[in-house]
């Protein structure tokens, strides 16, 4: 609340001092305001929290009403990438699917690594799949590119054999490792399932424990015959072979146009 209390201050500030013709809030709950059109992105129309379910989702979409329109980065129809955490019957508030997020582009490039394992998220499992998949990971065929997920101020790289591992990469190096990578092995965030779905990449998801969005995607997309996946405690080197059985992204439509979106923001 108190976080709220100081957005909207600052927005209230910065409408006036600036301005300012619209605003387009990345999942923060007070940036708007009433002298503008506001815009809110969410593709969480439904939280998953479990037995209070109902309770999130009822806030959020409390908060969401406050906003001019929603936009679900996502499309609205089959094939979508959020199911039901973008998708419900009926809502009170007014919706926009502008189609799928991602900074990436696909490009040809000739293919360097067998697998790409991408880490993130919250530790101490962060940590726990790192050391898990490093063990195990020994007997896999193929160069590997392990990304540690550490931001730190400077680019660390270590090579052994055919695993190179980095504590982080910027935009571009992650662009280029994920079109060079055959599969890819990551968290099942809504983030990067954009980005690989941009990509059109096949990929393995181990679902942060205890997280219920990422559970249910990783889930969701097993079922579907997309992406296989599993718990983080019963990952073995062996699951990734039916990598090779499963669909991938594919066919994912993506494009946005901007020019309807914004058209919220004209002036009159």
């Amino acid at each position: 609340m108190q976080t709220i209390k100081a957005e909207k201050k600052a927005v209230k500030s910065i409408v006036d001092f600036y301005n300012i013709d619209g605003i387009i809030s990345d999942n923060r709950f007070g940036v708007r305001s009433k002298k503008v059109p506001s815009v809110f992105i969410t593709h969480q129309i439904q939280v998953l929290s479990g037995s209070t379910t109902w309770l999130s989702t009822k806030m959020h979409q409390k908060i969401i009403q406050k906003f001019d329109v929603c936009w679900v980065p996502d499309n609205q129809y089959k094939p979508n990438l959020s199911g039901q955490l973008g998708h419900l019957p009926h809502t009170e508030f007014n919706i926009e699917y502008i189609g799928p997020l991602s900074r990436f582009s696909k490009k040809e490039t000739k293919g360097v690594y067998a697998l790409l394992v991408l880490l993130s998220g919250p530790e101490p499992q962060r940590t726990l799949l790192e050391e898990k998949l490093l063990t195990v990971l020994k007997g896999f065929k193929g160069k590997v590119l392990f990304i540690r997920g550490l931001v730190a101020d400077t680019q660390t790289k270590i090579e052994k054999d055919d695993l190179t591992i980095y504590n982080f990469m910027t935009s571009e190096g992650l662009e280029k490792a994920i079109n060079e990578s055959a599969m890819v092995l990551s968290r099942s965030g809504y983030t990067t399932i954009m980005d690989l779905a941009k990509l059109e990449k096949k990929a393995f998801f181990i679902p942060t424990p205890g997280q219920f969005e990422q559970e249910y995607l990783a889930k969701r997309f097993h079922d579907l015959g997309l992406v296989p996946s599993c718990k983080q405690d019963e990952f073995t080197i062996d699951q990734l072979d039916a990598v090779s059985e499963s669909d991938g992204f594919r066919n994912i439509e993506i494009g946005i146009n901007y020019k309807k979106l914004f058209r919220l923001f004209e002036s009159k």
